[in-house]
């Protein structure tokens, strides 16, 4: 394990090369986007959430003279078509997604960089694929499990006590034993007047406990671009337990063992604490776990960012 804190940035902003829809099924359809060079390492970034969604900056943790670098938005998050859509949205949908893309855009073989639930898809996408995958690199990792799950409801109220107060007592007092139940009900309304609300209080409480450098406390988020997909699409996910069982990817790690695989993990990251990764990379041959000491959550955290940034210019080498 490496302990240390990056001293690169983000490479400049670009625009992409092509992009499109990939229609999938049950009226999915995913948009995609390819940028740097065109016969580059294909990289695929997996974002967060689930539900989060892609973002331009997210092209720039990739040398583009090098990198054939995609990112794609999951079922129902970011410009996927029908936005903040929960049927047959899946783990397993989102694997067979990948897949789906990998073969439209004619690719043996890729990079899989994820965070957070962008990790949690790089690795079950990993088991089910192990053959495509040139590498994995993983931030802030989330195995799934029911007591991370937990955590995040209930565990970070330890560390964050104002902002967990804020998010319970959005819901009704009879209602507060069991927040992930009041939440989804909500949230999978279709009533704007009902559902924006509750996304605007979840959003804010995993935004306010996702860096170390804290600020003021944030208002809740306005209904809008981002703000529903995120919180149903987690809820939903939360609700069905990630759709897999709880150590279905610490049982399946063998399948993993080929593959040279990095994590960079925040020391003080309150929403996906470090003793996932830890859990993940100590019966791994391949796998290195850097420890970021000053950053929590976010990707956007120069800390993490810089050992991202790093780890894909090691792997060009």
């Amino acid at each position: 394990m490496d302990i240390h804190v990056g001293n690169t940035d983000l490479y400049p902003a670009i625009e992409p090369f092509g992009r499109g829809m990939l229609p999938v099924d049950s009226g999915h359809s995913l948009y995609w986007e390819q940028s740097g060079n065109p016969d580059g390492v294909p990289v695929l970034f997996l974002h967060g959430g689930p539900g989060a969604g892609s973002s331009p900056v997210h092209r720039r943790f990739f040398d583009p003279d090098h990198y054939r670098i995609i990112l794609f938005d999951q079922r129902g998050a970011g410009r996927s078509q029908p936005y903040a859509e929960i049927t047959d949205n899946s783990t397993q949908h989102l694997v067979m997604d990948i897949e789906a893309l990998r073969r439209s855009l004619g690719i043996e073989r890729w990079m899989v960089f994820g965070g957070s639930w962008g990790a949690t898809m790089a690795l079950v996408y990993a088991i089910a694929h192990p053959d495509r995958c040139l590498a994995l690199i993983l931030r802030g990792v989330f195995l799934g499990r029911s007591q991370e799950i937990e955590w995040f409801l209930y565990g970070m109220r330890r560390v964050f006590p104002e902002a967990w107060e804020a998010f319970a007592d959005y819901l009704p007092e009879d209602e507060r034993g069991d927040l992930l139940a009041g939440y989804h009900r909500r949230l999978i309304n279709p009533d704007p007047d009902v559902h924006g609300p509750a996304a605007g209080y979840w959003n804010r409480y995993e935004s306010d406990c996702s860096t170390l450098r804290r600020k003021a406390p944030s208002t809740p988020s306005p209904p809008g671009a981002g703000s529903l997909s995120l919180a149903r699409i987690e809820a939903h996910y939360f609700v069905n337990g990630c759709f897999f069982d709880d150590e279905y990817i610490l049982e399946n790690i063998e399948k993993l063992q080929p593959i040279p695989m990095l994590v960079v993990q925040g020391r003080y990251d309150m929403v996906c604490p470090p003793a996932a990764a830890h859990d993940l990379v100590r019966s791994l041959l391949h796998a290195k776990l850097v420890v970021v000491p000053d950053a929590g959550h976010s990707a956007m955290e120069p800390g993490i960012r810089g050992e991202l940034v790093r780890a894909m210019d090691d792997f060009r080498r």
